[in-house]
């Protein structure tokens, strides 16, 4: 291997010498050249290409505006050039949108959003051209539907005929579909959806009428059966009407009770039922109407109604008056035939009178419009009941004490409410309801007493009860109070009993000093040595040290004394 590299390598050589100038060149710029060509493919293939949405131009701003603002919806990014071409990103995003704008109706109907796909195709004779073709639509009306976000998978066959002679003896162009949805989709109970894909086969492929498509879920049930789904979706319709029925009759109640309940507060009106009759069904009315004409318009600066109307106008009039005087009138025939006239024309021959005509001709015009209107869904009638309760009130006495009756409970008086009350109520509820007597609504108002028994027991044992503890409080205090009292009256004859007992020590004691000094007073005048115990000399001490204190400081010893006598 390596010495043929190397004769390939030594014959090149021997060429490249062999060479001329020119030839070189030659190679140099063919070798440039494809370089150069090499790196424009490369950077071209690498751009992403945009596919065209539809291989026509849309000159409708307003369908392509519908289609760019559906497009920009589902966060696509579309492009439309200066002729009118839309371009998605790629070939899938393409398939997903017309299956989309298929099912929603927003292709415009000489726009076949197909004609991407009509690719041709080589073969040797017609058969294999109308298989290829039958496979090519085939396989790209299960793109389409697979393409849907609900679809999981889908199996799709077309059954199209040779084309006949004659139209009696052509066969209808069929199409069978299977869908697998998936999880958690609708699109086998959404009728909408279902008519979406019925749309795409029919413009898909050509030919086919809606009687000729089968779709089926993956059980095998038929979904596009829209004759068998008439009765479910005609109870569905009703369960929508009953719940926006019961949706207004919520807003009206709700609008009622939070105006009486402001007026008469919530525990006087509980009780608001409402019955609302719609008539759910649309019809167009036409006719026409008669009014009479305004002469004068009514001026809105007076307080009543000053305008003029007429029945008619009349536009012109005409008077003829007929004077005639001769003969009878005696039709005959032709000459020489004899007249065939009626017996009271023969019996008037050859009279003469009078005779005298007027009448009055006149053209009048009236107001006439001629009107069409279309009635949906109308309330046919308004029914309201409320109840409202009196006041009760407690009887009380001249002091403004509660009365009692014999076995404890309160007294009370009952007070319906005042019928000028119940009258502005029911203009109040029936202004809430717009109400129309000609279509007719009933609003009734009654006050009817609510059974308070349980609520009157329960105040009256809260009464007796709160009576009860404020007389166990008294009696508290009062025991309390008492105890005091007692207490205060102890205290003071202790202290009384211990300052008398106090004050009998202190004269003992008075006295018993003032009988030893007296004796030893008496022992001194007699000459007699007198020795005084240490507890006495002590004692002497102290009271000699008292009495200097007090002299020297006498405030002090008062204040001394002063707080003893406060302890005391």
């Amino acid at each position: 291997m390596n010495e043929w590299l190397k004769k390939l390598v030594s014959s090149v050589k021997e060429l490249w010498a062999k060479w001329t100038i020119v030839q070189k060149v030659i190679l140099f710029a063919i070798v440039i050249v494809a370089i150069i060509a090499l790196v424009f493919l490369l950077r071209f293939s690498s751009k992403p290409t945009a596919v065209p949405l539809f291989n026509v131009a849309i000159t409708d701003t307003t369908v392509l505006d519908n289609i760019m603002f559906r497009l920009a919806t589902e966060n696509v990014d579309a492009n439309v050039n200066s002729a009118g071409i839309i371009t998605v990103p790629d070939a899938s995003t393409a398939r997903r949108m017309r299956a989309l704008l298929v099912r929603e109706d927003l292709v415009p109907s000489d726009v076949d959003p197909w004609a991407l796909f009509d690719t041709e195709r080589w073969t040797t004779t017609d058969f294999e051209r109308n298989v290829n073709l039958q496979r090519s639509i085939t396989q790209m009306v299960t793109q389409h539907i697979e393409a849907l976000d609900d679809v999981d998978k889908a199996n799709v066959v077309l059954t199209i005929p040779e084309r006949a002679t004659f139209a009696s003896e052509q066969n209808p162009t069929t199409a069978s579909v299977v869908i697998y949805s998936k999880p958690g989709s609708d699109i086998t109970t959404n009728k909408k959806k279902i008519q979406g894909i019925q749309k795409l086969l029919l413009r898909a492929v050509e030919g086919l009428t809606e009687e000729n498509i089968t779709i089926a879920d993956s059980s095998g049930n038929i979904i596009n059966d829209f004759e068998g789904m008439e009765a479910s979706e005609r109870v569905d319709i009703i369960a929508k009407e009953q719940k926006l029925i019961r949706q207004l009759e919520m807003e009206y109640r709700v609008a009622i009770l939070r105006s009486l309940q402001t007026t008469f507060t919530s525990d006087r009106v509980r009780d608001l039922n409402i019955k609302i009759d719609m008539d759910m069904s649309k019809a167009q009315v036409s006719g026409t109407r008669y009014s009479p004409i305004v002469v004068k318009e009514d001026n809105p600066n007076t307080p009543y109604d000053d305008s003029e109307y007429r029945d008619y106008l009349p536009i012109s009039s005409e008077t003829v008056t007929r004077i005639w005087t001769g003969t009878g009138y005696n039709p005959e025939g032709p000459a020489g035939v004899e007249g065939q006239n009626p017996p009271v024309y023969s019996d008037m021959s050859n009279l003469y009178g009078t005779s005298e005509e007027t009448g009055v001709k006149q053209n009048n015009v009236i107001n006439t419009e001629d009107y069409q209107e279309e009635r949906s869904p109308s309330i046919d009638r308004v029914t309201v009941s409320v109840n409202i309760d009196g006041e009760w009130k407690l009887k009380k006495d001249e002091n403004g004490n509660p009365i009692l009756n014999p076995d404890g409970t309160l007294q009370r008086d009952y007070i319906p409410v005042d019928p000028v009350a119940l009258a502005d109520a029911t203009s109040l509820v029936e202004a809430a309801i717009g109400y129309n007597r000609n279509r007719g609504d009933i609003v009734t108002v009654r006050n009817i007493r609510y059974d308070r028994s349980a609520e009157h027991a329960e105040e009256d044992a809260k009464y007796i009860r709160e009576k009860n503890q404020r007389i166990t409080i008294l009696i508290s205090i009062a025991c309390v109070a008492a105890v005091l009292l007692a207490f205060m009256i102890f205290r003071f004859i202790s202290r009384e009993v211990e300052r008398r007992r106090r004050l009998r020590q202190e004269e003992l004691l008075r006295q018993a000093q003032l009988e030893r000094e007296r004796t030893i007073m008496e022992a001194e005048q007699a000459g007699m040595d007198v020795t005084m115990s240490v507890e006495e000399r002590h004692r002497a001490e102290l009271q000699e040290n008292a009495i200097m204190m007090a002299k020297e400081h006498p405030e002090d010893v008062a204040m001394l004394i002063r707080t003893w006598l406060m302890e005391e």
